[in-house]
């Protein structure tokens, strides 16, 4: 009888064992789940390739030099619309010297020439202000030099203003080109 119970004690004993030692893998679990692993200084292996490099820093890289185009881009286009207003005043004051009036053609070219300056304006980071000239001249001819002057002089400043650059010169130049483009427009009819 007392090997009976010797081994009775021994199956107690072994089964007590893988108790405590299941009961304390099983109190670990969540303290182990809740650990970290500590922050990485850099990018994990993963996150690189074969060289080393940072994957993520070509798509930032691409990125970055497409929005460098595109501002580029918008920029070259504000400095065309700046010379083509330009030439348009030119235009419609040699047009008008030589004929002493507008016709359906000159007055599509104010049109246009207000809507480029418009664009050129908004560009420049201005808005859509009602801008009283009070140096309007009172004979159209004088207006449309004055016309021509003024083109010219936003050409100059659009082209002298650094792309990143809200420059109130080119807004007020444009404000009165605005202005004058509605005067004549309205001589015009």
């Amino acid at each position: 009888m007392r090997r009976r119970n010797y081994t009775i004690n021994l199956l107690g004993l072994s089964a007590a064992i893988a108790f405590a030692a299941l009961l304390l893998v099983l109190l670990s679990l969540p303290a182990y789940s809740q650990t970290r692993p500590p922050p990485s200084d850099g990018p994990s292996k993963s996150d690189k390739d074969d060289l080393g490099s940072d994957i993520g820093s070509h798509e930032r890289e691409m990125r970055a030099r497409l929005e460098l185009t595109r501002e580029k881009k918008e920029y070259d286009e504000n400095l065309a619309r700046a010379k083509e207003t330009s030439d348009i005043a030119t235009q419609l004051l040699e047009s008008y010297q030589a004929k002493k009036s507008f016709g359906s053609e000159d007055n599509k070219k104010i049109e246009r020439m207000e809507k480029l300056t418009r664009r050129i304006r908004n560009e420049a980071g201005g808005t859509d202000t009602d801008t009283d000239l009070k140096e309007i001249p009172a004979v159209v001819e004088s207006a449309v030099k004055r016309l021509a002057e003024i083109a010219d002089d936003l050409r100059k400043e659009v082209e002298k203003t650094p792309r990143h650059v809200v420059s109130a010169a080119v807004i007020e130049q444009a404000n009165k080109l605005i202005a004058l483009t509605q005067f004549v427009r309205h001589q015009a009819r």
